[in-house]
C-alpha cells in the first residue's frame, strides 16, 4: 500500500463528499485506502459515507475528539506507507498526489510535504506555517516574507521547485510512515491548531525535512471545516499558547502571554473606535468586536 488518505469529519457531509469525489477522480497510479474518521457529526455524514463510500474505513466516534486525536486513531490501523492528511474542505487538483508522492520517494529525509493551497478563484493561499516567536509576534508576518523571503517563504513568491520550510498547513499534508513511527504521533494535548507545527517541529528535532512541493495544488475552501466563531479563535488562542507553554521556557512564555493579551486589547479598542464611528451597523466590524471582547473576557477568567 502507497498511501492511506486520513479525513477527519465533523459536520460536513457535503464538503466530505466533494472531497472524497476528488480524490476518486483525480488519483490515480498509486495504491491507496481512504480512512474517515468520524467526530459524531449529526449532519448523516456516516449514512452517506455508508451509501456513497462503501469502499471507504469508517472509524465512528461518539465524541468530537478533536483533529489530532482522531488522525492518531487512523495511524493506528493504517497500511500505507504514507499517510495524506486531507480536510474536508479540500479538492484535489490534476496530479496532485502524484507530485507529492514522487517527491517524497526520492527524498528520504523529508518527513512531510505540503501543495499549493488554493483559494476557490485559484489564487494561491498561504501553504506554509513558519515556526511562531516572539520576532512573528511582534511584526506581522507578510513584513517578515518581504524583509526576509529565504527565512520566510510565502505565497507571495513563485517557486520553479519544492523548497525546505519549518512546517506546512495540516488541510494537505503528506507523512512519511517512517517518520511517524520515529517521532510519534500528534500530541492531543491540542485539539484543532498547531498540531501539525508541533509535530513539525518534533520531526526537524529528530533530524528530519519538511517541504513545500508548489507544483502538487489543491483547492482548500478555507474556514469551511472548522468556522470562523468565538468558539474557533478562542482554540487557536488555546492551541497557541500550548505550543509555547511547550517549546520555550516559563519567562519566555509570560513575555508571550503579555504581548497576545496586549494585542488583544489593541484590537478590542480598535474595533471598539470603528463600530462607534459607523454606529454598530457594520456586521462584519461588529462581529470582530464581538469576537475581541469574547477573547478579552477568557483571558480575564484564566484562559478556561
Amino acid at each position: 500500500m502507497d498511501i492511506s488518505i486520513i479525513i477527519v469529519n465533523w459536520n460536513t457531509k457535503d464538503l466530505l463528499r466533494n472531497c472524497l469525489n476528488s480524490i476518486y477522480g483525480k488519483v490515480q497510479g498509486i495504491a491507496l485506502e481512504i480512512i474517515v474518521i468520524d467526530n459524531a457529526s449529526h449532519d448523516g455524514s456516516v449514512a452517506m459515507l455508508r451509501e456513497e463510500f462503501p469502499q471507504v474505513t469508517i472509524i465512528e466516534n461518539n465524541t468530537n475528539r478533536g483533529f489530532g486525536a482522531a488522525n492518531n486513531q487512523a495511524f493506528g490501523i493504517m497500511k500505507g506507507r504514507y499517510a495524506l492528511l486531507l480536510n474536508t474542505d479540500t479538492v484535489l487538483k490534476e496530479h496532485a498526489v502524484y507530485e507529492l508522492f514522487s517527491f517524497m520517494e526520492v527524498h528520504p529525509d523529508a518527513a512531510m510535504a505540503c501543495g499549493q493551497l488554493l483559494n476557490a478563484d485559484g489564487s494561491k493561499q498561504n501553504s506554509i506555517a513558519n515556526f511562531p516567536d516572539l520576532l512573528t509576534l511582534f511584526l506581522n508576518t507578510p513584513l517578515l516574507e518581504y524583509l526576509f523571503p529565504k527565512r520566510y517563504p510565502s505565497k507571495r513568491y513563485d517557486y520553479k521547485g519544492p523548497v525546505e520550510v519549518d512546517s506546512g498547513i495540516g488541510a494537505c499534508l503528506l507523512v512519511r510512515k517512517q517518520a511517524i513511527d520515529e517521532v510519534g504521533m500528534f500530541d492531543e494535548r491540542y485539539f484543532f491548531f498547531f498540531e501539525e507545527t508541533d509535530w513539525a517541529l518534533q520531526m526537524k528535532t529528530a533530524g528530519w525535512k519538511i517541504y513545500h512541493v508548489p507544483s502538487a495544488r489543491i483547492y482548500h475552501l478555507q474556514g469551511q471545516s472548522i468556522g470562523r466563531n468565538v468558539r474557533s479563535r478562542i482554540e487557536f488562542y488555546r492551541s497557541r499558547y500550548q505550543f509555547f507553554k511547550k517549546w520555550k521556557s516559563r519567562s519566555y512564555y509570560q513575555i508571550i502571554f503579555f504581548v497576545i493579551f496586549i494585542r488583544t486589547i489593541i484590537n478590542w479598542l480598535l474595533t471598539s473606535l470603528g463600530n462607534l464611528a459607523m454606529l454598530f451597523t457594520n456586521k462584519n466590524l461588529r462581529n470582530k468586536w464581538v469576537v475581541n471582547s469574547k477573547l478579552i473576557l477568557w483571558h480575564l477568567n484564566g484562559r478556561p
